[in-house]
């Protein structure tokens, strides 16, 4: 995965990928309003294969599933962050959106360009030629998430289950 970092604060929550005034409309709506209350330009900027850097506690507040699911329906290829919210994390697996927790974010910039590997745990700063760790994830998160999520996941295995 290569494209440009977002980057942005702690404390990240769902009502700021997600905002509640926008949760009774479908999700190319709340899409759109993803992250305004910090980068107003965010959903019209980010393009697909692109990341978004956060610092502690990303994706904290309420489990709504609609957060990575904005995200993911604007291209973001992964989040990379010092930490996660526990129900966040798992919701962006869930929903084909890779979680990668990397303690050395704050040598990544806005504008940066990245290339991700998440298998390896590896993320190459390509504007500053630093390499830096992230956390691997394990093999059958990895699985999940080449297969688009949770779901198609299932439905691969009991289709090859079937056969």
């Amino acid at each position: 995965m290569s494209g440009k970092a977002f980057v942005f604060g702690d404390n990240i929550d769902t009502d700021m990928l997600a905002p509640g005034l926008y949760m009774k409309f479908g999700i190319e709506d709340i899409a759109r309003h993803c992250l305004e209350a910090v980068d107003p330009t965010f959903a019209t900027t980010v393009r697909a294969g692109d990341f978004v850097v956060g610092g502690d506690n990303f994706g904290m507040g309420s489990s709504r599933e609609q957060a990575p699911q904005a995200l993911r329906h604007l291209g973001v290829a992964a989040v990379i962050a010092r930490s996660f919210a526990g129900l966040f994390f798992r919701n962006a697996v869930n929903l084909g959106l890779a979680p990668l927790v990397c303690a050395d974010i704050d040598k990544i910039a806005a504008g940066d360009m990245l290339a991700v590997d998440a298998a390896r745990g590896t993320i190459e700063n390509r504007t500053t030629g630093k390499a830096l760790r992230c956390e691997a994830l394990p093999a059958h998160l990895l699985a999940m998430l080449n297969d688009g999520g949770l779901i198609p996941h299932l439905e691969k295995k009991l289709k090859a289950a079937k056969q």
